[in-house]
């Protein structure tokens, strides 16, 4: 719990701010339900566990896709690329087609969609959910990945979308 000296909890704006500091991966996650395929953009993707292999992200309890990818028997987390800027936007924008073009996929293990020109995907059977805050924490055991050799992940950071430069 995030608290000042008296104890009482920061305001939400204060906390954004101070958050907004911290760079973060960006993934999609996508499933199909009822053969219609879903997805979104997440920042609050990591690896929670080796043995068994769990990862974890979490959805905003208002989100309009929950309660859809909720249901899929499988998921796939789609670690973003340096260049895909745009397909992070076009997952988190409501009310388009995420999945016209320009956005390449094939359905993968499971008919989860896996989106082309990624670094990484992680397929996922659903582990458990966890009602936190305004949020749902999901956790996914991975039964499968697929990783692009020498690929660069996209980062989120204050506001905005950027690529990591390694030290020399």
């Amino acid at each position: 719990m995030t608290e000042t000296l008296s104890g009482q909890a920061v305001d939400a704006e204060r906390f954004r701010q101070t958050l907004a500091l911290h760079a973060a991966g960006v993934v999609v996650v996508t499933a199909q339900v009822d053969g219609v395929p879903i997805g979104l953009t997440a920042t609050s993707f990591s690896s929670v566990s080796l043995a068994p292999p769990l990862v974890s992200f979490y959805v905003d309890q208002s989100s309009t896709t929950w309660p859809r990818l909720r249901q899929a028997g499988h998921f796939a987390v789609n670690v973003l690329a340096s260049d895909q800027a745009e397909v992070a936007s076009r997952f988190a924008r409501r009310g388009v087609d995420r999945f016209a073009a320009p956005i390449s996929w094939t359905p993968g293990s499971h008919g989860v969609p896996l989106l082309g020109g990624v670094s990484a995907h992680l397929v996922c059977s659903p582990h458990s959910t966890v009602d936190i805050g305004d949020h749902v924490l999901v956790v996914g055991l991975v039964t499968e990945t697929g990783v692009e050799p020498g690929g660069r992940p996209l980062l989120y950071h204050q506001g905005r979308f950027g690529r990591f430069i390694p030290h020399p």
